[in-house]
Order: structure tokens, then sequence, then C-alpha cells
């Protein structure tokens, strides 16, 4: 005889995580993961690029908060509890060792995310945990100590339930949670690329990159130094997608239009660039502009830039005017461009919103308002930037989550 009855709302990384442990905590619990779609794991399948990027080499929890724009304070509690090396060795635990890229990024050694599919699959069936496609939950009611689900297929009564609904982008996909006098932030796009339509250098220049680029919303301090793809869109790459996490309000109030600047070279100051332009023009006087870039700079960008600054290729260093320099040393400190909309990060969609975190208990991440309603993963308005920040908000959560439920 079962003691207890666990939903599970969301078949994705946090649900079956919580499930998992859950079920391994307290093996005569009947555990059940309702997901609405026909795909159990989705944004694990296709995280990483098919490889699943599932946590970083970050072991200081104070600097891991820093990398989430929206939660970091509550995270502190939560990372306690169950931090990056506690995510290490429970994979290692359950067969999937785990490897760190130069970057920090940590990705399964086999490089497929079919393996950590094939290992919470595999986990699930062993301890008995009910796996339920295509059922979504239409309502949730309170009754008494218990809880009453209406699905698209039964009703469906327990004890507690764990939801990992996700982030999504309409508020709607919440109102089962509004229902029960939840407070929804807005959901809002986090992590995506810059559009730029009416801009050269994404026709010219699509496909290049720069390594330590500083980009930067004008007339704010928002701001973030890093890799800078230019793409046919326009700008993405680590900055552009810290940049846009950070941002993501701000840019959702501008309506996604607003002035970009970039510092190519990321220098100090516009002087000492200046410089080493004037430099690099006594040393090179005979040879022509276009043909030795300088700052690391891809030679098709650097030829981008000195065209924009007006230099004739016709003609050799010498005779290049002070404006010239002047205008060259400008577009490579401080490149403008209009910004015109964004686009998803490859099929990584991230929310900043969702589940007010005022109304959870971060000991336990047990709901304040409804008792035995628990919240982990992407649902609570918490999201960190690109490079395996997200799931290890999803792993903590929904390990608390887990541990919480007696």
């Amino acid at each position: 005889m079962n003691s207890k009855t666990v939903v599970v709302i969301g078949g994705g990384a946090a649900g079956f995580f919580s499930a998992i442990n859950l079920a391994l905590r307290k093996p005569d619990f009947r555990v059940i993961i309702l997901e609405k779609t026909s795909k159990l794991l989705s944004k694990v399948r296709i995280s990483g690029g098919g490889r699943c990027n599932v946590t970083h080499h970050c072991f200081e929890n104070s600097e891991l908060i820093k990398n989430y724009p929206r939660g970091s304070k509550e995270l502190q509690q939560v990372f306690s509890q169950f931090s990056v090396k506690d995510t290490i060795d429970w994979f290692k635990r359950n067969g999937v060792l785990l490897k760190t890229e130069e970057d920090g990024r940590m990705f399964p050694l086999s490089d497929s995310s079919q393996t950590i599919i094939d290992c919470f699959l595999s986990l699930s069936s062993k301890l008995n945990i009910e796996i339920r496609t295509s059922e979504e939950v239409f309502s949730i009611k309170k009754q008494d100590d218990r809880f009453l689900l209406k699905t698209s297929k039964e009703f469906i009564s327990c004890d507690s339930v764990i939801c990992a609904l996700g982030g999504h982008p309409k508020t709607g996909a919440y109102d089962i949670i509004k229902n029960l006098g939840h407070k929804i932030d807005q959901p809002i796009p986090s992590l995506f690329t810059l559009n730029m339509p009416g801009e050269k250098i994404k026709t010219e220049l699509q496909g290049l990159s720069v390594q330590n680029a500083h980009v930067k919303i004008k007339d704010t301090k928002l701001s973030y130094t890093g890799p800078v793809l230019i793409t046919h869109w326009g700008l993405s790459g680590p900055a552009v997608l810290k940049l846009s996490a950070f941002a993501a309000k701000d840019f959702f109030d501008r309506d996604y239009k607003a002035i970009i600047q970039v510092d190519w070279v990321n220098r100090t100051n516009q002087a000492e660039v200046l410089d080493l332009v004037k430099k690099h023009q006594k040393e090179k006087n005979k040879a022509l502009p276009y043909s030795n870039a300088m700052f690391d700079l891809p030679k098709r960008l650097w030829e981008f830039f000195c065209s924009s600054a007006g230099i004739d290729n016709t003609k050799p260093w010498a005779e290049i005017s002070n404006k010239q320099i002047s205008n060259l040393v400008q577009v490579l400190c401080n490149s403008q461009y209009a910004m015109e909309g964004k686009t998803t990060f490859k099929d990584e969609f991230v929310t900043c919103g969702g589940i007010n975190l005022k109304e959870i208990n971060f000991k336990t991440m047990e709901s304040k308002l409804v008792q035995g309603l628990y919240f982990c993963g992407e649902v609570l308005n918490i999201d960190g930037i690109t490079g395996g920040f997200n799931f290890q908000s999803a792993w903590t959560t929904a390990w608390v989550c887990s541990q919480s439920i007696n």
C-alpha cells in the first residue's frame, strides 16, 4: 500500500529530477509525472547543441549566483543545500561522468544529451515512477489536506504537488497556479540575439566573431564583455546573450528597439587605442592599411572597419590622415547599431517571469500560500545566463523539493 501520492506536473529536467530523488528517498510513495505534450525532456535533448550543458564548473556559491539576473539572492539559500559539486556527484553515482570545457561549461563525457535522458528514464523505470504523456492539467483544487487535479484524461487525488511547468511566453500557461492565489510575474523572453535589419555589418560579415568585445545598450549601464558573433540577423554570441538576460526587462520595455554600442577591441580608453593605431601607422608606414589587421580582429572585419572609417586602401599608412585615424578609432571603440527586434537563440527558449519568489519558502521550495504545493525549475521567476546555469537551478530546486515532502 502506497503511503502517499505525489504528482509532478511537467516532464522536463526539474520534473524528472524531483520525481527521481523523491522516489529514491521515499520508495513507498506513489510518484506520477504528468507531461502535457507527447515529448519528455525536450529541453534536455536540445541543450548545448544536443550535448546537454548539465552545469557550470563554478564551485563557489557566491560566484555562482552572479550568473542569475533574477533569483540570485534566493538561490544562495538552495545552493547551500545542493551545489554544483552535488550535481556532479549525483550524476557520477548514477553512471554519468561529466567533463569540463575551457569556458567552464560541463557536459556528459559522451557528448550526448541522450545519456542524461537514458539515465532519467532508466531510474524512473526502476523506481516505478508513473510517466504519463499527452496529459494536461486543467485545474488544481485543494480539498482539506489533499489535492484534486483535473487532467485532460481524468481526475487525480494526491497528497502533494510538485509544479515543474517550465518557463512559458504566455501568462495563461500559469493559470492553474494563479487560480490557487499565486502571483505571476509577467513572462518576458531572456537569452536572445539582437536583430539589426538595417545594418551592413550583418550582410557582409555574417559568421565572423570577436573573442573579447564589450556590448552596451546606449544611455544605460547595461553591458557585457565576451565573445560576439555576427549573424545574418545581427549580433549574437555569449556577450550578447548574457546582456539579453540581464537587460531582459529593459529590452522588453523598449519594444526591442535600442542603439547598441560595441567596443570591438575592449580597451580601457580610446586614447590608448589611438596611440596604438598611430604607432602601428609609423611602423607600417609603407604598407596598405587593409593588409595588417590589429587587435586580433578577423581580416575581413578589419577591412570593413577601415572602409567604414573612410580609409582608402590604395594609399599606404603614411598617407592616411589624422581625421581618418580618428574615425577608425571611433569605429573600433564605439560602433553603434540600430537594434530592431530579437530572435530566440537556437531552440533554447528561456523566460524571465513566472511564480513570484516572495511566495515561496526557499528552505523547502514549498508555497507559502498552499501547503503541500512545491515549485522547481523555470516555472519560478529565476533565470540564468547561458552556460549550464539554468539546468543547475533546476537540479537544485528540484532536489530541495524532493527532500522536503513528508
